[in-house]
């Protein structure tokens, strides 16, 4: 391989030496969006909608801090909506190239994007009807014709399968166990002055966990850029965790309200149904009426049944003596909109998992709103909140929450399991990390608040990375030699 400091007739880098910008994701959880420039090309690591403040959080997806025409490539590690979900306002301003993935993460991100382009429409539409004469119409960030022009430019790429991304610069997708499809991106920069190497880790799956495989080791490189979500904390046993779930469920349906479940349409809802089915089949739970209230959670399943060379082996032995493991038998899914409002009238305790997982849209608002101040139901969260989201709201039991414009009195429980967590913890990440200590010259941390961020980065000085940071916002470091 040979750089080249012109590609595709697209603008140069200014430097010949390879560089990181990170955008997103840095010294916060939402938006991963890092910018690499290397053999004269300008590619993105993900680009995540960032989830916050509702004004903050539009002002700063739909403003690029560079123009999307010069990004040459995008690959992305997985199909969250933190990771992919700015990528068709990114096409939408103008970037015409690939976007490489995995196989399951195409199939997957076909279902988030439509469904987080008809949130938008539905949301704007929703707040439109109900905003102040005089008030600008809210315009939604992208439309389904803005995903499907998006979706043309996905290109399936299997896992350890090294491809071209340009003249000079290689990449490898890497299992990365967080996700049906996600990966670890592994980079190669050949240029006069040698090889140089990138690992991006994405988001760091947990060892343990039913369904996903595991994750690889994670490959050796002079610059490691790594999520630390969950720095200083420790997740506690998956049977644990599955004995709180339970015990939750049973303390909620004895008080005759209902359980809420704010979970990712992607991954969470399918880990918190295969734990209800194991529960109820083994005469631990009454079998309550279960829903799944979200029509992507649907078609999601079903791309989860279609992509089992992603499971690890208990789930497929499980999947052989229960074919029903994700079906209908005990869960109903409800796609239709009556379906979902007719929830709102049931009177006996049942189950209700809805998105969004951080309770920022989707129909999981309107059964907060129906329910949130009712004391015999719950809020089981069940996964990380960023700051200034609804959800991060209900973790810290603010008295008032605000609903669809609507002050609402919390009243309901509010529970936080975060063991169903997908996230390595601390010492997982220090555990997947540590074989790479003699070798990766610089470890960049993202995907983290500062002070898990800080917990992480002084247990790997410790044992034995010497340049580690949490870069902010628009900070670059170079790869280094």
């Amino acid at each position: 391989m040979t750089c080249y400091n012109a590609v595709m007739g697209r603008k140069s880098t200014s430097s010949t030496e390879p560089s990181v910008t990170f955008w997103g994701a840095a010294r916060t959880v939402t938006g991963s969006m890092h910018q690499v420039a290397a053999c004269g090309q300008s590619l993105l690591l993900d680009c995540g909608l960032y989830q916050g403040r509702r004004a903050d959080s539009h002002a700063r997806n739909r403003k690029f801090p560079f123009r999307p025409r010069d990004i040459n490539a995008v690959l992305l590690s997985h199909a969250h909506i933190d990771h992919c979900g700015n990528l068709p306002n990114l096409v939408k301003q103008g970037f015409t190239g690939p976007i490489y993935c995995t196989p399951a993460t195409r199939a997957l991100a076909a279902v988030m994007l439509g469904d987080a382009a008809k949130i938008h429409e539905e949301d704007a539409g929703y707040l439109n009807r109900r905003r102040d004469k005089g008030q600008p119409e809210i315009q939604p960030l992208y439309n389904g014709r803005d995903v499907y022009r998006t979706l043309l430019r996905l290109r399936a790429v299997p896992y350890e399968k090294p491809f071209a991304v340009g003249p000079g610069l290689e990449a490898r997708f890497v299992d990365a166990g967080h996700l049906l499809g996600s990966a670890m991106i592994h980079l190669r920069a050949e240029g006069p002055n040698g090889e140089r190497s990138l690992t991006f880790t994405g988001d760091l799956g947990r060892p343990g966990l039913p369904i996903l495989r595991d994750p690889d080791p994670v490959p050796p490189a002079d610059l490691l850029i790594s999520e630390c979500t969950y720095g200083g904390h420790r997740h506690e046993d998956v049977e644990e965790t599955a004995e709180r779930l339970g015990d939750v469920v049973l303390r909620t349906a004895e008080r005759g309200g209902k359980l809420l479940i704010p979970a990712f349409s992607v991954g969470r809802t399918q880990t918190i149904v295969y734990f209800l089915h194991q529960l109820m089949n083994a005469g631990r739970l009454p079998n309550l009426p279960v829903f799944v209230d979200s029509p992507m959670a649907v078609r999601a399943t079903e791309v989860f049944q279609a992509h089992a060379e992603c499971f690890d082996e208990p789930t497929l032995r499980l999947l052989r003596e229960q074919p029903d493991l994700f079906g209908e038998r005990r869960v109903r899914y409800v796609e239709k909109v009556h379906e979902s409002i007719a929830l709102n009238r049931l009177r006996e305790p049942c189950i209700i998992i809805s998105a969004s997982g951080m309770c920022e849209a989707g129909r999981v608002l309107h059964h907060l709103k129906h329910n949130i101040e009712d004391p015999r139901s719950t809020v089981l969260i069940a996964g990380f909140q960023a700051p200034e989201t609804l959800g991060r709201r209900l973790v810290e039991r603010r008295p008032e929450v605000r609903i669809l414009g609507r002050n609402t009195a919390l009243k309901a429980e509010v529970v936080l399991l975060n063991g169903l967590s997908s996230h390595a913890d601390h010492d997982g990440l220090l555990a997947s990390l540590a074989p790479l200590a003699g070798t990766t010259r610089q470890v960049r941390l993202v995907h983290g608040e500062p002070e898990p961020a800080a917990a992480l980065a002084d247990s790997l000085r410790g044992i034995g990375f010497g340049d580690v940071a949490a870069p902010e916002s628009g900070e670059s470091v170079l790869w280094p030699r």
